[in-house]
């Protein structure tokens, strides 16, 4: 069996027409093939590298690290004299993925990287995630080096990031006990040392994933005296520089094999990276960003998985003579899963692909200065990029959820036990919607996007695009979807009510993120009909129900039901 192959969607993400592009400037015109005899000289070669890398971890992550996760679930890890030690099964699975040369992904091959674009980067912690969201974690953690790579001094780079691609694990250290989303409330302490050159970092840090990684890296106060985000810096810590300390692991609901620590600073050597100050406003936005990327991706795993457990499960449970995928309350429920899911997915991507292009102006700019053509093709990118990655991380992880149900569902009263996968696929998704920003933050990240009327723009680049003839009545549907949802982003402006438009934002998010799914999972289907065409159908009646639902209550929405909330 293996996770990449059985799954022919995911190929089709390689060969998306922007694609071409993003491997082009990630390989810098393919120059890099005149230095690394193993770089590819034109995209052809790209994409059979990454299927090859691919497959690879497909092949391992179905016969190794999924059959492990039972065995992580049970032991997983422990605490002894401040330090983690990973469950057995934990250790065996990082070994073999460092053995196979699958770190440091996403790295320059200068570094011991692969040089991978953040798409493919994103289609291996999919195929990963769905074989155990835990150690999905642990590993996708590696991209926590790509801030070193982009706001680092040469000289750590060449330090931290070859051991990144070694296998040296990462965290980042950003919550606190009284700073959970408010991380402007920050307070751990970084002081500096003129008698020995270096930061020293002074506090508690709660709710770190992987919180005795190897290499840390930590928000801090670096500014005394100040009270808000414009006082705190990022910095850089290793573990084997002491100072740094598990003080305990959290006893969690899920992903019980990736370690959830509260970290105590004693006096820890750091390095400052980048400049002071800009370790919130500039540093940590960008790793959050990622992160959230990471949480989405990690969210279409977990759908992935719930997905393919309750499909085997019903085509194998017999009933009243039948199998149970035959009665039509299952396969309803399964069929709407893979619909979700496919949906969630074609969004996904279409997020990697804008933060790749967007990361790849912002590379080829500490080159050389970018054309105006190009800096307002950047613009584009990152604006994007900005606006979908809220979309993806709230709405992938609330799909997860409802697929993690939908697969206990399908289970019936076996799905309950903990023999079976699902009930730890409903316990490990739970988690995507909460951590890296809940899902209402997400509503608040991306609701200026509805306001402002992007969103409405956005709808119509994607429904300008030309489809089949045969896809052109959900063409239509898709588009009365988007008007409707357009005139409920006008309904909640016409009220003078700030509160109003607050207490409205989920629903005019949720008919955005439908809408825009249909929108997307409609070109997935123009291009490849087999892999699509059924999704598709089935999700544009899913959205019509719940836009059309929003839409009644915007429209019969008076400033006056806000009384009837108790605060």
């Amino acid at each position: 069996m293996n996770y990449y192959t059985d799954n022919k969607v995911l190929g089709h993400y390689l060969r998306h027409p922007l694609m071409q592009r993003i491997v082009q400037m990630q390989e810098h015109n393919y120059t890099q093939a005149d230095k690394y005899n193993y770089a590819p000289i034109d995209f052809d070669e790209a994409v059979e590298g990454y299927e090859q890398v691919l497959e690879l971890i497909g092949r391992l992550c179905a016969e190794v690290i999924a059959p492990n996760a039972t065995e992580v679930e049970a032991d997983g890890p422990t605490l002894k004299d401040g330090r983690v030690i990973y469950a057995p099964a934990t250790e065996q699975n990082l070994d073999l993925f460092r053995k196979a040369g699958l770190m440091g992904i996403s790295l320059p091959r200068e570094y011991g990287g692969l040089n991978f674009p953040r798409t493919v980067f994103i289609l291996i912690e999919d195929v990963v995630t769905r074989a155990d969201a835990a150690f999905g974690n642990l590993w996708g953690l590696q991209d926590c080096a790509e801030t070193i790579h982009s706001f680092g001094s040469e000289e750590q780079c060449q330090r931290f990031l070859p051991r990144v691609c070694a296998g040296e694990t990462m965290s980042m250290d950003l919550t606190e006990p009284d700073a959970g989303s408010d991380l402007q409330s920050v307070r751990l302490k970084a002081s500096y040392s003129e008698a020995d050159g270096c930061w020293y970092l002074d506090g508690v840090k709660r709710f770190i994933t992987n919180g005795d990684s190897d290499i840390h890296l930590v928000l801090a106060r670096s500014e005394e005296g100040s009270v808000d985000g414009r006082g705190l810096s990022l910095f850089v810590v290793e573990k084997s520089c002491g100072g740094v300390h598990t003080r305990r692991i959290e006893d969690k609901m899920g992903i019980h094999g990736s370690p959830t620590c509260e970290i105590v600073f004693n006096h820890a050597r750091a390095e400052l990276i980048g400049s002071r100050r800009m370790g919130l406003i500039k540093y940590v936005m960008a790793l959050m960003n990622g992160a959230r990327l990471g949480i989405a991706t990690q969210s279409v795993g977990l759908a992935q998985a719930a997905y393919s457990e309750a499909l085997a499960y019903a085509r194998s449970r017999k009933q009243f003579g039948k199998a149970i995928i035959n009665f039509p309350a299952v396969y309803d429920l399964v069929g709407g899963m893979k619909a979700r899911l496919d949906a969630a997915r074609s969004l996904l991507y279409e997020t990697s692909r804008n933060v790749d292009m967007s990361g790849q102006f912002t590379a080829l700019a500490r080159e050389r200065t970018l054309t105006p053509e190009e800096r307002a093709e950047a613009k584009i990118f990152a604006k994007k990029a900005d606006a979908l990655t809220p979309i993806i991380k709230g709405i992938g992880s609330e799909i997860a959820n409802l697929n993690a149900y939908d697969c206990v569902q399908v289970h019936g009263g076996s799905g309950y036990m903990r023999d079976y996968v699902c009930e730890r696929i409903y316990r490990d998704a739970r988690i995507t919607s909460i951590y890296e920003g809940t899902t209402q933050l997400q509503v608040v990240a991306a609701i200026r996007y509805a306001t402002s009327g992007f969103y409405g723009q956005l709808l119509d680049e994607y429904l300008a695009a030309e489809v089949p003839e045969r896809l052109a009545p959900l063409h239509g549907r898709i588009a009365k979807m988007a008007a409707d949802y357009k005139a409920a982003v006008e309904k909640a402006q016409a009220s003078a009510c700030q509160e109003s438009l607050d207490f409205l934002s989920r629903r005019l998010y949720e008919m955005a993120a439908y809408t825009i799914m249909a929108a997307l999972l409609m070109a997935d289907a123009a291009a490849d009909e087999e892999l699509f065409a059924s999704s598709l159908n089935r999700f544009v009646a899913m959205a019509e129900a719940l836009v059309a639902g929003h839409a009644a209550y915007i429209e019969a929405y008076t400033p006056e039901l806000l009384q009837y909330y108790e605060k």
